[in-house]
């Protein structure tokens, strides 16, 4: 099976690809990276039209290539990817959060989701069941850090974060550079830890894998 993984931060690619490495290791990926995608949505407040068809022109190309499906890691796109799958059904075409978002609304009612990229923050919450309890926290300058390539700083201000979580019933870790701080802030909060990447492994593994 091959996968196309499109990323709008270069940290999403690293850990992606271990997550594959480790539950799904036949698959193979091509990765294709747009960082000026972040930059021009931080830059512009909002998704535009513009931007959906830069998201159309990836998924094309993708699709050209003969993926069997398209995994984006940026999760503060969610219109323009709902675009994308409209465009290329059935071939799957997955929303960074989606499986987790699935996984974490099965296993929990009040749910930490901590983001180290504001944007998410505001895209994210909607695609969440109504019945879930959200409580949303943003890890402040952790983006920043791991920018200037902090992964200490970085780590160090998600697991900080994360301790004003303790009361919910799972941490949802809504970027894929967060995947990393896991294991700590499982340690720090007490609070089982999901991760998107592993989540959409385990979904892409389900649906293409079937007998």
């Amino acid at each position: 099976m091959r996968i196309t993984l499109i990323h709008a931060l270069k940290h999403s690619i690293v850990p992606i690809e271990a997550s594959f490495a480790r539950l799904w290791p036949e698959a193979r990926l091509m990765n294709l990276l747009d960082d000026s995608l972040s930059a021009d949505l931080a830059r512009d407040g909002g998704l535009t039209d513009a931007m959906t068809d830069r998201f159309l022109a990836l998924g094309r190309y993708a699709a050209g290539t003969g993926s069997d499906a398209i995994l984006f890691t940026c999760s503060a796109f969610g219109s323009c990817i709902e675009a994308v799958a409209r465009a290329h059904a059935p071939m799957p075409v997955l929303k960074p959060n989606e499986a987790m978002i699935e996984q974490a609304a099965a296993r929990g009612r009040r749910i930490g989701l901590l983001s180290t990229f504001p944007p998410t923050l505001a895209s994210m919450p909607p695609e969440f069941p109504s019945q879930v309890e959200l409580v949303p926290k943003l890890a402040e300058g952790a983006m920043a850090a791991l920018d200037r390539g902090d992964r200490a700083t970085h780590d160090r201000l998600v697991v900080e974060a994360s301790r004003s979580l303790r009361e919910c019933d799972l941490i949802a870790l809504a970027q894929y550079s967060m995947a990393p701080t896991a294991d700590e802030v499982a340690e720090a909060t007490g609070r089982p830890v999901l991760t998107t990447p592993d989540s959409a492994v385990l979904k892409l593994k389900k649906l293409l894998t079937r007998p």
